[in-house]
């Protein structure tokens, strides 16, 4: 790991939490972290809750954190679509009350200029994506807040909105934009916001393309953990490897000092 690493990116679910309870070790890493004097923030797809509301489900589990480093997709999503379609009417299909992250945006769910995808639910019906595929025949843009496939829970994993978007795709005839991981924008401006060069910066993911690999083609350094969505066929079977694997994030601190300045291989795991 080079030596000018000055920052860390932890991804949340499968990484210190799973069903907002701590994975093992994860609040006395974060600490340790902290306590070394390395910038932080934490980039999540979770579209359920606000940044506020992450933040205090952190706390609660021992990880102590501030909303300001909380940069979930709905926060990215909200300064891109006020960039990209000011003053817009948005129609945002998501599972959970993310209002309080979307400053900015006339939302209105009937008669909208932009449709915003957001995390998967229920709310994701035959009604509502064929509605989706509608607008978008009829020319109106849609962006979504991420294209992660799936998400860890204490019952097993469950499918994301990624995993509709190539369909409305092809079923509406034009191109979704993705704004959170795994595009590069998402990471880049995470980095950004701990003033660092994504250079600077190791990115702790449980997903090996969507948080691990990504963030080093934004040119960050990737640490892959067997926690969380982890499987180990996937990583068995990838042509690319990430930077480094580590059994979880308890095993951080220890990574990031043994290899600052060691001039150790890129690739490395802990596990052997």
């Amino acid at each position: 790991m080079p030596d000018r690493i000055r920052g860390v990116l932890y991804d949340i679910d499968g990484v210190l939490v799973t069903s907002w309870q701590e994975i093992e070790g994860a609040a006395a890493a974060v600490r340790r972290i902290r306590e070394s004097g390395l910038r932080r923030a934490f980039l999540t797809n979770t579209t359920s809750r606000t940044c506020g509301e992450i933040a205090k489900r952190l706390c609660d589990t021992g990880i102590e954190v501030e909303p300001a480093e909380i940069v979930t997709a709905a926060r990215l999503t909200a300064e891109f679509v006020r960039d990209r379609h000011p003053g817009a009417a948005v129609w945002v299909l998501n599972h959970g009350d993310i209002t309080a992250d979307l400053t900015g945006l006339t939302l209105d769910d009937e008669h909208p200029d932009v449709v915003v995808i957001g995390g998967a639910g229920p709310e994701f019906d035959h009604a509502a994506l064929s509605r989706v595929a509608e607008l978008m025949l009829d020319g109106v843009p849609v962006v979504a807040m991420h294209s992660g496939l799936t998400w860890a829970t204490a019952d097993g994993l469950r499918v994301d909105a990624g995993v509709y978007l190539p369909g409305l795709e092809a079923a509406g005839n034009a191109r979704i934009e993705v704004v959170g991981k795994p595009a590069a924008p998402g990471f880049r401006t995470a980095a950004a916001l701990m003033r660092l060069d994504p250079a600077e910066v190791v990115m702790v993911g449980d997903d090996l393309y969507s948080d691990v690999l990504a963030a080093q083609d934004a040119g960050l350094t990737g640490v892959l953990v067997r926690t969380g969505k982890f499987r180990p066929g996937v990583l068995a079977s990838a042509d690319r490897a990430p930077d480094h694997v580590i059994d979880s994030v308890a095993a951080l601190p220890e990574l990031l000092a043994r290899q600052a300045g060691s001039g150790e291989p890129a690739v490395t795991d802990e596990s052997e």
